[in-house]
């Protein structure tokens, strides 16, 4: 079974564990409340106690103090949130999406040059799925 997807908060605690491996209450309130100083202590409990009924973070304990990590991988989730965010706003349109991603704000030359290996990539993909596919075909037909 796949775990939830986080909301924006509880992916911003995430964010903070997947840097440092592993976090005091504490130490995700710092991190958090450097972007939010209106963020209270008791609310990142909350947040982490949630997080881990969910399946998102698990704890240990070091004397009186939680010490939390994660249960989930940064490139799943990521991966997760990126494609059902193409799915619901460009409809799969992945061309439609790079091009409103490429307007909004300049790429730096390492970005671009990683998009055009990512393209490289892909086309060495789906060229390898067509001749597999069209194997597959053909021997189905010879049938």
């Amino acid at each position: 079974m796949s775990k939830p997807e986080p909301t924006d908060r509880e992916l911003e605690a995430l964010k903070v564990l997947w840097e440092r491996k592993e976090a005091t209450v504490r130490d995700v309130w710092n991190g958090l409340s450097a972007s939010d100083r209106s963020l209270a202590y008791t609310t990142v409990l909350s947040l982490m106690q949630v997080m881990e009924q969910k399946g998102l973070v698990e704890h240990r304990a070091e004397g009186k103090t939680y010490v939390y990590f994660p249960r989930v991988e940064r490139k799943n989730v990521l991966g997760s949130l990126a494609s059902g965010f193409l799915e619901k706003v460009f409809d799969g349109a992945v061309d439609e999406y790079l091009v409103h991603a490429l307007q909004s704000r300049r790429p730096s030359d390492e970005e671009l040059d990683r998009l055009e290996r990512m393209v490289v990539e892909a086309k060495a993909r789906a060229k390898k799925k067509r001749k597999t596919s069209h194997s597959g075909a053909e021997k189905l037909s010879r049938k």
